[in-house]
């Protein structure tokens, strides 16, 4: 307890410095409302479904983007580092398109699928499908060949051999690359839907902004950057319970 009081005691101190901050007009509210302003408002937008209601549309398309990214980037990451024929078909295609800033995307995604959740989902599935395919292929890459040829010598098939030898070696790479991803989709979620998107949390911080309620926009921001470290937070407590094999 005390560890994580600890941990987090220079998110307090942020805290309490913008309350101050904003108390003693040492910046316009318009830019800084007080951060027990924004909380009212927060609690507002609760009460009345609209941050609810948003979330649970802005949530429901990052988690299908990540799950295929993950599903696919994992699996085509490992097949590149596995099978030679894969990588140098797929390997430039994702040399290419992984230092592109993949919000240029938005305007292409929306041309092909409109302005529904499909695009969205779109946009996550190819921008976090980079980072997970590339954690793979190096996860994949770096596996110990003493462990692949003992496993080859003992009449292993090289089927038996990905699963049992190169995807455990694979893991924590994986793990990593799709931690990046994460955050990504974050950040695709909220960029997408401030441009193109009737619905959503990205969507209702645009709105309150035109529509000069502050108060509430900030409280919007709030939720996707706590959102954002919650999902940070639990998806490491659960690489800490898959790596335990490896202590």
């Amino acid at each position: 307890m005390k560890s994580a009081l600890i941990r987090y005691l220079p998110l307090l101190i942020l805290a309490c410095a913008w309350e101050t901050v904003a108390r003693l007009g040492l910046v316009s509210s318009l830019a800084l409302p007080p951060l027990s302003k924004v909380m009212a408002a927060w609690l507002d937008l609760v009460a009345d479904g609209e941050l609810i209601g948003n979330g649970l549309a802005s949530l429901y398309r990052a988690g299908m983007g990540l799950v295929l990214a993950v599903a696919i980037g994992g699996a085509l990451g490992i097949a590149m580092a596995w099978w030679r024929s894969v990588n140098l078909l797929v390997g430039p295609l994702v040399e290419l398109f992984y230092p592109m800033p993949k919000s240029a995307l938005i305007p292409v995604t929306v041309l092909w699928l409109g302005f529904g959740d499909g695009s969205k989902i779109l946009l996550i599935f190819l921008g976090c499908m980079l980072p997970v395919t590339i954690g793979a292929f190096n996860g994949a890459r770096g596996s110990e060949r003493v462990l692949i040829w003992s496993a080859r010598s003992m009449g292993a098939s090289r089927l038996r051999v990905l699963w049992d030898v190169v995807l455990p070696s694979a893991m924590p790479e994986l793990l990593n690359g799709i931690r990046t991803a994460i955050a990504l989709a974050f950040i695709l979620l909220v960029s997408s839907e401030l441009i193109e998107a009737r619905k959503g949390l990205g969507s209702l911080i645009g709105f309150l902004g035109n529509n000069g309620s502050y108060e509430a926009m900030f409280a919007v921001v709030l939720t996707v950057a706590l959102l954002g470290f919650a999902a940070d937070r639990a998806y490491q407590l659960l690489m800490q319970r898959v790596l335990q094999w490896r202590e």
